[in-house]
């Protein structure tokens, strides 16, 4: 009975989401309300557990994803996003031109929301596609792939940070180990699929075609835009390493534990934009501190939706669903990182929010942890994968994609959905394959 209300409430929630239409973060609260009554939790005790999981969860998330999206506003606002994309081009050349934007992708997408990336970025794929004359979808899908890879694997992002935070898992080790899984993931679902499709003619809407680009001088040096957006990956990433090769008691070992903690590694980051990708680029302060204003209303909605899924996490635990769940999958000889990919997965089909259903897998999820023991920063990736699996009609990368690209539903779903699907199955393998290392 305990499992077969939260099917209910996962189904109530996609009905409120899907077909009403209902902002997610009170479609989240008024489905865990129900569950918790439906639970057998007094409707204060429900409401107090409410309380406490947003309070848990945004705790430790509002900091590192506040950063995340200034930092990201202000790579977009100064043109080091174009620059990176110019000067990759630049050097691979046409006949390498799709593994120039793959790592435009990723370099970009990291700092950056998917969404935010996708409409900078766009522009200039269809400018490269044009002047290059390649097909529009075999230089813009590997650059996609990779957007999507960051968005559903990697921290700074809200899913994955969400979920680490909720399995207490190393957001460092999650980092490290996301970019071992992204690499295979982007390269079979961008470049290589993207071979496949080169007879579906793309012809984008004029008014996606001419957005402004920034001149030479107005944009900051390579170097400078590549530092800079990466610069979070760089300190956590050092901060990761050097916990698996210093000694315990290593005074380096507690520097970098220093500069590599999440939410140190995003203040410093956006302190050193506000200096190299703003001040020193000869804006005032008052028009860096207008993007960064800008950039924290643009994520407060992702706030309050991953705050609802924090929320019905904890009503979760508090009514006892999670250790009823934790107790049938006792004896299964399913691996727990296949079965929490397959939450994501189904909830991911069922709602289309690639964050909605990557959170909500968490809170079902989590008694798998316990129980098996299992890697909790793989089962952060391997959840981040399943919510990227079949992107369809209720999922808003799918129009966005579908409408800049000019496409039919048709063949948006054989170029973008096989895509988010292949990066899907891609990260639940490379997830298995770590699993067997680590």
């Amino acid at each position: 009975m305990p499992l077969f209300i939260v099917i209910i409430g996962i189904l109530l929630l996609f009905l409120l989401i899907a077909q009403f239409k209902l902002n997610a973060f009170i479609s989240f609260i008024i489905v865990s309300l129900v569950v918790g009554v439906a639970e057998g939790m007094e409707f204060l005790l429900v409401l107090d557990a409410i309380q406490k999981g947003i309070g848990k969860t945004l705790g430790s998330l509002i900091m590192i994803l506040g950063f995340g999206a200034m930092l990201g506003k202000l790579v977009a606002d100064s043109g080091a996003a174009q620059r990176i994309t110019t000067k990759l081009v630049d050097k691979f050349g046409k006949k390498n031109i799709q593994w120039a934007v793959v790592l435009t992708g990723f370099i970009v997408g990291i700092p950056m929301f998917y969404t935010v990336g996708f409409v900078i970025l766009i522009p200039l794929v269809f400018t490269v596609a044009a002047t290059t004359g390649l097909p529009l979808i075999y230089v813009g899908l590997p650059m996609l792939a990779s957007l999507s890879v960051t968005h559903g694997y990697l921290p700074p992002h809200p899913a994955p940070t969400g979920i680490a935070v909720m399995f207490n898992a190393d957001i460092g080790k999650t980092l490290l180990y996301g970019l071992i899984v992204a690499v295979p993931a982007i390269i079979i679902a961008g470049p290589l699929f993207s071979r496949t499709i080169k007879n579906i003619k793309a012809t984008p809407l004029q008014e996606f075609v001419n957005t402004k680009v920034l001149s030479d001088e107005e944009m900051p040096s390579t170097a400078t835009s590549i530092i800079t957006a990466l610069f979070p990956v760089i300190l956590i990433g050092i901060a990761a390493l050097a916990n698996l090769i210093l000694p315990e008691k290593s005074i380096l070992l507690q520097i970098t534990s220093i500069i590599g903690n999440p939410v140190f590694a995003m203040l410093l980051s956006v302190l050193l934009a506000i200096f190299t990708l703003g001040l020193n680029r000869g804006r005032t302060m008052k028009e860096v501190m207008d993007s960064v204003s800008h950039a924290i209303a643009g994520i407060t909605m992702v706030l309050l939706i991953i705050a609802g899924a924090g929320g019905l996490k904890e009503v979760l635990i508090d009514s006892g669903v999670s250790d009823y769940i934790g107790n049938l999958m006792k004896g299964s000889t399913i691996s727990p990182l296949i079965l929490a990919w397959l939450i994501a997965t189904v909830i991911r089909v069922c709602v289309g929010s690639a964050t909605v259903a990557g959170l909500t897998a968490a809170g079902i999820a989590m008694p798998l942890l316990s129980s098996s023991g299992v890697s909790p920063e793989l089962m952060v990736l391997a959840i981040g994968s399943g919510s990227l699996m079949l992107s369809h009609v209720n999922d808003g990368g799918f129009w966005l994609y579908k409408e800049y690209f000019n496409l039919s539903v048709k063949d948006t779903l054989r170029t973008w959905t096989v895509m988010e699907t292949t990066v899907g199955i891609m990260g639940l393998v490379g997830v298995l394959i770590l699993d067997i290392f680590i």
